[in-house]
């Protein structure tokens, strides 16, 4: 075998085996969109892909943050599933449109019905209406799913210091501050406004110029046909006698 022959077949192999690391790594459960604003409050869908060959996805467990309870937590209905939302008892109460919280939404649990599973080659989304979301930071949901033979996979890594991704990352929501609009409109608004401005000014100025043009055109055509009635006039005048001959009596 050449040597290009041999090098075409290691990097074939090597991209094989890329892609094979890659593709379980890209197939996690994880959280969409995966930002929200601080304070407010968020719709969110876990997704959860099926990453068995044979086997099928028949619940999911989502844990929210104890250090990071969260006042209001509603879920979507999915046909053919039934979701469960646990309580706990807060240790230290928090707040909600003047209301005092004492218990809070720990864990979600949606277990399917049967012939509702996530099959093989399958995904399925799990929505959660939340909030007030905190000021600042990260929401990490450790998620467990099961399989209908029994493996249960822990998303329950969290994010790393460095960067890189652990090998079985929990779905993170991350905190955005909210963005000040406030001057932002009514600058927006100025400038069409300046712009309708510079387009009437344009009009006005087109129009002034045309009338102009127009008001010169017609005072030519009349200056031209006064003109012509000079001439018309002048070419009907008598001639003058000869010099000598008698005046008609």
């Amino acid at each position: 075998m050449s040597l290009f022959k041999r090098s075409a077949v290691v990097a074939a192999a090597a991209g094989v085996l890329t892609l094979a690391l890659a593709g379980p790594a890209a197939a996690h459960v994880t959280v969409n969109p995966n930002s929200a604003t601080a304070g407010g409050y968020a719709k969110v869908s876990f997704r959860v892909p099926n990453e068995s060959d044979s086997a099928s996805t028949t619940k999911l467990e989502v844990n929210l943050p104890a250090d990071q309870p969260i006042a209001s937590v509603s879920v979507k209905p999915v046909p053919g599933w039934t979701a469960v939302a646990q309580k706990t008892k807060l240790a230290t109460p928090i707040k909600a449109h003047d209301t005092e919280i004492t218990e809070a939404v720990s864990k979600i649990t949606w277990t399917a019905a049967k012939g509702s599973e996530i099959k093989p080659g399958e995904f399925q989304e799990f929505d959660v209406s939340m909030g007030a979301l905190p000021e600042s930071g990260q929401l990490v949901f450790k998620a467990l799913q099961t399989y209908s033979n029994g493996d249960v996979v822990r998303w329950i890594d969290e994010p790393t210091t460095d960067g890189s991704e652990p090998e079985s990352p929990a779905p993170v929501l991350k905190i955005v501050p909210a963005a000040n609009g406030s001057a932002a409109p009514s600058a927006a608004a100025a400038a069409p406004a300046a712009e309708a401005d510079d387009s009437d000014d344009s009009d006005d100025s087109d129009g002034s110029g045309s009338g102009l043009g127009l008001a010169g055109l017609i005072a030519g055509l009349v200056a031209l046909l006064l003109a012509g009635l000079a001439y018309l006039k002048a070419s009907r005048k008598p001639e003058s006698a000869a010099p000598g001959t008698p005046a008609a009596s």
